[in-house]
């Protein structure tokens, strides 16, 4: 099993990047959280990979975080979840508020989740509540309370949910924005950059 991949990046989409290594090069499935921090098309990137065997192929799925790759691990134990459901999952929330809201059998919070239903809900509670709890302690990053937020970054983030993009997408996308700016950008400027990064990702 592939536990872990480093090398070069040949190419990225929201969906996967590919890694040479050894002069072959793997495609892995990858969540958005793990999109939005990958670096440029010809540098070096690590990833911890969860290896997926089908009858008729092997899939790879890569992580930037241990505590990513852990979460995944115990979505696709989840009766009805399989690997492409739980990159879904984790591509729609930041894995310290779906720790929370499985420890705390938030079913409104899960629901929000795209992929999630009220039954696919039930289930996450009932099969991870006891075991989740583990990835937690282990500093699984939380998402930050509101005060302790850029609060540009919050109003543009909050845009951005308004204008129907998932929360993990606007959040990175409003980070990453606002750094590229620099001091004291306009939250029209934010928002923009913003929207210009989350166009690039679907071309």
């Amino acid at each position: 099993m592939i536990a872990s991949i480093k090398g070069r990046i040949i190419h990225k989409t929201t969906e996967s990047v590919v890694v040479e290594t050894g002069g072959v090069g793997y495609e892995v499935f990858i969540p958005l959280s793990t999109f939005y921090t990958l670096p440029q098309d010809g540098e070096t990137v690590s990833l911890r990979v969860h290896t997926h065997l089908k009858e008729d192929a092997i899939q790879l799925y890569g992580f930037l975080t241990q505590e990513e790759k852990e979460v995944f691990q115990l979505l696709i134990s989840v009766s009805g979840v399989g690997p492409r459901l739980a990159r879904n999952i984790l591509s729609g929330v930041a894995v310290g508020d779906l720790v929370r809201a499985i420890s705390t059998a938030d079913k409104a919070r899960l629901g929000s989740i795209p992929g999630i239903g009220a039954k696919s809900s039930e289930r996450l509670i009932l099969e991870l509540k006891d075991k989740i709890g583990t990835i937690a302690l282990k500093g699984a990053p939380a998402e930050e309370p509101a005060q302790g937020r850029d609060p540009l970054v919050v109003d543009v983030v909050s845009a951005l949910e308004n204008l129907g993009y998932r929360s993990v997408l606007a959040e990175e996308a409003a980070r990453k924005a606002a750094r590229s700016l620099g001091n004291g950008p306009a939250f029209e400027e934010v928002l923009k950059e913003s929207l210009r990064l989350i166009s690039k990702t679907r071309t």
